[in-house]
């Protein structure tokens, strides 16, 4: 019997000659994985080569007979692991999905999903990968001695949540590595209820997210609207087309000021402007003194929707007590300077278009709007340079060209 069997001495060198190979095959798959993966929030990740003990272990209980003399290192599947730690649900099946299409997969399991209510456990999905050719370091010179494997070599990909991976930690130090598991009901119901907990805390923040992604489209369609208003009053471009139709069911709590505030945006990019001023007014005679933040905020929303209205002195109102409790804001005084050049007032504009660049620099939209200004109060080289800072930020030539014409005209040169 002695004879038949490896020592496990001689099984743990064999193992431990191949750490430097594992560890070179997991740094070149988890090149793979930074480059190509693209989740709405950058994700991190953790890799490890199992344990010798643990390894020792399983090849015990499920490989015993190959534990032989046999001159080659038996593989497992978890032998080589990857986790991808993303920050909401949503991006699970994301990552999921673009795994597919990076590997060949061997097996997709959905860890814990299997277990009651009442049981312990957090899901994960496990993705066995075959591992590519060009990850194996076969090349490298100081691989050359090593035994043959058995079988194949795979690389278990873990997705979960932030939260799913700390319960993971926990549970693993709580449970898997102890001699028992709590019996006690007290013990067993204070597990349950972290688990639970979590799971929720999962669930609220990817609520949050989808509230959030519903509220910044509700925003772009805003503001572009307030762009093609403006545009229009100054004769400058064709009327916009009017934006795709979105779903306008707000997922937050009916009345609390999140709520309020995305159905004021909707009835605003629906047309329905006074139902919009009656609900951002509600939420302005609702918010403490002292949150000027959200006053800000709420005054400007407001603002663009008197704007919209024509009503251009309300406008004006709401944006100052705006940049009064938030005088950072530079959309504000880009707002506010766009009024200001619609009335004519274009030196007061040109203050307003200067405050807002002078907090971020990097606005091509409001280079233009300023040499518009500089150009109706006859500084042409001013203009012409807000106009190249404008290109060179993005602004396409096509959107200029009126401007860069009436600058040749004044310049009398070729542009």
């Amino acid at each position: 019997m002695n004879n038949k069997y490896l020592s496990k001495t001689t099984i743990r060198e064999n193992y431990e000659a191949y750490a430097e190979y594992f560890a070179k095959i997991l740094q070149n798959i988890l090149s793979v994985l930074q480059e190509k993966i693209s989740l709405s929030a950058q994700p991190t990740y953790k890799w490890r080569i199992k344990r010798f003990d643990s390894y020792y272990k399983k090849l015990l209980r499920k490989e015993a007979g190959k534990i032989t003399t046999v001159n080659s290192l038996v593989c497992l599947t978890d032998m080589l692991g990857i986790r991808l730690i993303c920050a909401f649900l949503e991006d699970i099946n994301l990552a999921v999905a673009q795994i597919k299409d990076i590997f060949e997969i061997k097996e997709v399991e959905v860890k814990g999903d299997e277990k009651k209510v009442s049981e312990f456990g957090y899901e994960s999905i496990h993705v066995l990968v075959k591992i590519p050719k060009d990850c194996l370091p076969e090349k490298d010179a100081r691989f050359k001695d090593l035994l043959p494997l058995e079988g194949e070599l795979v690389c278990e990909i873990q997705i979960r949540t932030i939260l799913q991976d700390a319960w993971a930690e926990v549970e693993h130090e709580l449970i898997y590595k102890t001699e028992f598991s709590p019996f006690d009901m007290p013990l067993r119901r204070k597990l349950a209820a972290i688990n639970a907990s979590l799971s929720l805390a999962d669930i609220t923040f990817q609520e949050i997210r989808d509230y959030q992604k519903k509220l910044q489209k509700e925003l772009e369609e805003r503001r572009q609207s307030f762009y093609s208003m403006a545009d229009n009053l100054l004769d400058e471009k064709p009327k916009a087309k009017k934006t795709e139709e979105i779903n306008r069911v707000s997922p937050f709590v009916q009345g609390t000021i999140d709520d309020l505030l995305l159905r004021a945006i909707q009835a605003h990019n629906a047309g329905n402007l006074e139902e919009a001023i009656e609900i951002y007014t509600k939420i302005i005679q609702a918010v403490p003194a002292d949150q000027k933040q959200v006053i800000s905020v709420i005054r400007k929303h407001r603002g663009m929707a008197y704007f919209s209205m024509n009503n251009f002195d309300a406008a004006l109102e709401d944006f100052n007590v705006s940049i009064d409790n938030d005088p950072a804001a530079f959309r504000t005084h880009y707002y506010k300077g766009i009024v200001l050049a619609i009335q004519k007032k274009y030196r007061e504009a040109i203050e307003c278009f200067t405050t807002s660049l002078e907090i971020n620099e990097f606005q091509a939209h409001t280079h233009f709007r300023r040499a518009l200004s500089y150009y109706e109060v006859n500084e042409y080289e001013n203009s012409m340079n807000d106009l190249d800072a404008a290109i060179k930020l993005g602004m396409k030539v096509d959107e200029v060209k009126f401007l860069q014409e009436k600058l040749v005209q004044k310049f009398g040169m070729n542009m």
